[in-house]
């Protein structure tokens, strides 16, 4: 009877050993495996064998691309700005026994190197070329971190840039100028405006006085052709100009009697001799 449980006790510990030494690896794994806790060898996905008790699978590394989450950060650029920036990195990992026997953390460190890399990278920058340049330092990014990680057996896929933005405190300062620019801009289009506008004025003034003095030309003209057709009809020297003014003269009468506000009565300034003009009396 004690001997069937030892052979029992046996055959359970013998299944047990065997399926301890059986190792599935899922697909888009490996397994780091030591010999008596040093580094033996990788186990590819599917199906390994392992010495039990001597050999032990210390490490599980995923072979899939990882991404990286690179914290915001704040960076000085070369005019003495401040800016904020993260990144997203992927990352994937080709010898896993690098990855886990060459750095404590893989993931701290590249984040941690991304982040040094960006600052020293912006730093060279101006503001304006930092925020308009993602390409350029996606690139410069890229080819600094790939030689780094490439010794842990990591390759760097991608790099993105997520946001580059200024600081509250330059964001308010960027505001504040470019409000000052455009109050700027409306002073000199309004200068411009009013200066236009008194061109304006000033030539149509020009031009009303070139025209009256137009006018003024084209009847005296009038009243010159006039006095001289009353002269050759009338062939007096004075005469015309007393009958030319004493037809100005009786208009005038007339506008002032058309006006209802009128009050005045006009008389001529020689009544007898206008008595006797009109009697015909002769002095």
């Amino acid at each position: 009877m004690d001997g069937m449980i030892v052979l029992l006790a046996l055959l359970v510990l013998a299944v047990i050993t065997l399926l301890k030494g059986v190792r599935v690896v899922p697909q888009g794994s490996k397994w780091v495996v030591q010999r008596l806790g040093k580094y033996d060898r990788t186990l590819p996905p599917g199906l390994n064998f392992t010495i039990p008790y001597i050999e032990t699978v210390a490490y599980k590394v995923t072979t899939k691309d990882i991404v990286l989450d690179i914290p915001s950060q704040e960076v000085i650029t070369r005019d003495n700005a401040v800016i904020i920036a993260n990144a997203v990195a992927y990352i994937n990992i080709l010898f896993p026994e690098k990855a886990v026997y060459g750095i404590e953390s893989y993931e701290i460190a590249i984040q941690t190197l991304v982040q040094t890399t960006l600052r020293s990278i912006v730093g060279e920058m101006d503001l304006d070329d930092a925020l308009s340049s993602r390409d350029h330092i996606k690139a410069k990014l890229k080819t600094a971190i790939s030689d780094d990680i490439a010794d842990w057996g990591i390759t760097l896929k991608t790099v993105e840039i997520q946001d580059i933005n200024p600081s509250q405190t330059m964001q308010r300062a960027m505001e504040e100028q470019a409000a000052a620019e455009r109050q700027r801009r409306a002073t000199v289009t309004r200068a411009d405006g009013e200066k236009q506008a008194a061109i304006l004025e000033a030539e149509g003034r020009l031009e009303a006085s070139r025209r009256d003095a137009e006018a003024k030309v084209v009847l005296a003209e009038a009243t010159k052709e006039a006095i001289e057709k009353v002269t050759e009809g009338i062939q007096d020297k004075e005469l015309p100009a007393v009958y030319l003014l004493g037809e100005r003269y009786v208009e005038a009468i007339k506008d002032m009697a058309k006006s209802q506000n009128s009050k005045l009565m006009v008389l001529p300034a020689d009544i007898p001799a206008a008595v006797r003009g009109l009697m015909n009396i002769s002095k």
